[in-house]
C-alpha cells in the first residue's frame, strides 16, 4: 500500500511586467536569491544555473523568530534542471530534508509556464510530489502558503524593476 500519495499543486498569477523580466526573475540567480522562499527566510547560498541538467543548491536561512518554530536556521534544498523554453516555460525538481544518508525525504517536480496576458505575464506553476517520506505531512500541509508567499516576493521585487 502507498502511504506516501502523489500530491499535486496548481497556482496561477498575473504579474505587472513584461514576461521577459518574469522568465528573467526565476532564471537569474541573483534575481531568485531575491524572493525565494516564504517570508521572513533568505538564502545565502543561491546556485541557480538555469540549463538542462544543472544542478540546484540553495540554503534558505530563516529568521531567528522561525527558526525557534520550526527548529531549524538553515533550510537547504537541492534539484536539478530538466527542461527550459526561453521565455515560455521552466522544469525543475527540487528536493529537500536529507536523511543521514544524503536522500532526500521530500522531491517535487516543478513547471512553470509564462504566458502573455494583456500587457502583463500570466505565471503557472504546477507541482507534482514524487516523494515524500511520511513525517513531511507538515512541509506538504505549508506548501501552498511557502509558495504563495514566495510568489508575493516574486511579485514585490517585480514591482521594483
Amino acid at each position: 500500500m502507498n502511504t506516501n500519495p502523489i500530491r499535486t499543486m496548481t497556482l496561477t498569477r498575473i504579474f505587472d511586467a513584461p514576461r521577459a523580466l518574469v522568465f528573467r526573475a526565476w532564471t537569474d540567480p541573483g534575481m531568485v536569491q531575491q524572493w525565494w522562499g516564504p517570508r521572513g527566510f533568505d538564502n545565502p547560498v543561491c546556485e541557480w544555473p538555469a540549463r538542462p541538467g544543472a544542478k540546484i543548491h540553495v540554503t534558505m536561512r530563516a529568521s531567528d523568530e522561525i527558526a525557534k518554530v520550526i527548529g531549524m536556521k538553515d533550510h537547504p534544498m537541492g534539484g536539478e534542471f530538466v527542461e527550459i523554453v526561453p521565455g515560455r516555460k521552466l522544469v525543475f525538481v527540487t528536493t529537500a530534508f536529507e536523511d543521514e544518508h544524503g536522500n532526500a525525504k521530500l522531491r517535487n517536480l516543478n513547471t512553470v509556464t509564462f504566458e502573455d496576458h494583456d500587457g502583463k505575464t500570466k505565471v503557472t506553476l504546477f507541482v507534482e510530489v514524487q516523494h515524500a517520506a511520511p513525517e513531511m505531512a507538515p512541509a506538504l500541509g505549508g506548501m501552498n502558503q511557502g509558495w504563495s508567499e514566495s510568489l508575493d516576493k516574486l511579485a514585490e521585487l517585480l514591482a521594483k524593476a
